[in-house]
């Protein structure tokens, strides 16, 4: 496993995250998920990213319950918050900002998280507001680091120019081989203000995994067959262009002795700005999987070839979540 900066910060992140949307405490066996998380571990797996909303706590809880008696020190630990937990509990608000961070860590089992991220823009509070009480969070010490989630570069432009505040070091953008929208403003802009890259989604759900096969039913155990788990997907790319397209792929991954997920991992990390790509697992296999596309450099050819193999699929106005 090879590390990343995580922007103008001083924590060095694994380049293969481990993630906990729609998965633990919710779709995964309690079990499963927490051997996922030793399984991370064990690969060299030092991110843990979560949020608030993901199970509207359940994940965090479980998480809480993996993570103890790890060495906190040992490890990176994300969360986020935005979305609503209760019907009066949202948004980026001085008073939520102090009631969700506190909570998030009572769930978590510890005193601190590494980095605390606004998971969507709050158009409902002044940014003012939201930046100085990051930054009292920061200085308060429960936070070490901040960041965000889908904003556009106008809202990054202006939290910025905000003097006294504590400055954003990651943005978690949705971005893989299927969702590119984040090359042509975000990146370079971030790039250029000391802020890297957390991906969500580079295997689009799994279907980048090459495990949906076009004209057949998908995998018992797979998240599409999972009602728990399948209500994000964009069936747009649960076409038979798309899946065939993704199929081609295979032989391209072989070629440069790499499974296909590794293989679209790697693609995502030949980004510098790319600090570290989140992976949802379900079961040990998946995160020892994944964790092997860190420190694989694709060549021009490959990734030209990959381009061309998926030209007939690509899309770049598919709905950001």
């Amino acid at each position: 496993m090879l590390y990343r900066q995580l922007g103008n910060s001083s924590l060095k992140v694994s380049e293969i995250a481990l993630g906990s949307w729609l998965t633990y405490g919710v779709g995964v066996d309690k079990s499963h998920a927490i051997a996922c998380v030793r399984a991370a571990f064990e690969a060299g797996i030092n991110f843990i990213d979560t949020a608030n909303i993901y199970g509207r706590g359940a994940a965090e809880t479980l998480l809480g319950e993996a993570l103890t008696g790890v060495e906190r020190s040992s490890y990176i630990l994300a969360t986020k918050l935005f979305f609503p937990m209760t019907a009066t509990d949202q948004g980026l608000s001085r008073r939520q900002i102090k009631k969700q961070l506190d909570n998030s860590l009572a769930r978590l089992k510890t005193n601190y998280v590494d980095l605390y991220q606004c998971h969507r823009y709050d158009e409902n509070t002044p940014l003012a507001e939201t930046m100085e009480a990051l930054t009292d969070a920061v200085k308060s010490g429960k936070v070490r680091y901040i960041g965000f989630s889908e904003w556009p570069v106008d809202k990054i432009k202006a939290a910025l120019a905000i003097p006294n505040v504590a400055r954003f070091v990651s943005s978690q953008p949705q971005y893989s081989l299927l969702w590119r929208d984040p090359e042509d403003k975000v990146i370079p802009f971030c790039a250029q203000n000391g802020i890297s890259q957390i991906v969500w989604s580079p295997l689009a759900q799994g279907i980048l995994s090459g495990k949906y096969k076009p004209d057949a039913p998908p995998p018992a155990d797979s998240r599409l067959a999972n009602p728990e788990m399948n209500g994000f997907f964009h069936r747009d790319l649960l076409s038979k262009l798309v899946l065939q397209a993704i199929q081609n792929l295979v032989p391209i991954a072989r070629e440069v002795k790499l499974t296909l997920p590794q293989l679209v991992l790697a693609w995502v990390l030949r980004q510098e700005n790319v600090a570290s790509a989140i992976i949802g697992a379900t079961r040990p296999e998946q995160v020892r999987e994944n964790a092997g596309a860190s420190g694989h450099t694709l060549s021009a050819d490959i990734l030209a070839r990959i381009d061309a193999t998926l030209q007939p699929a690509l899309k770049k106005t598919l709905p950001t979540l």
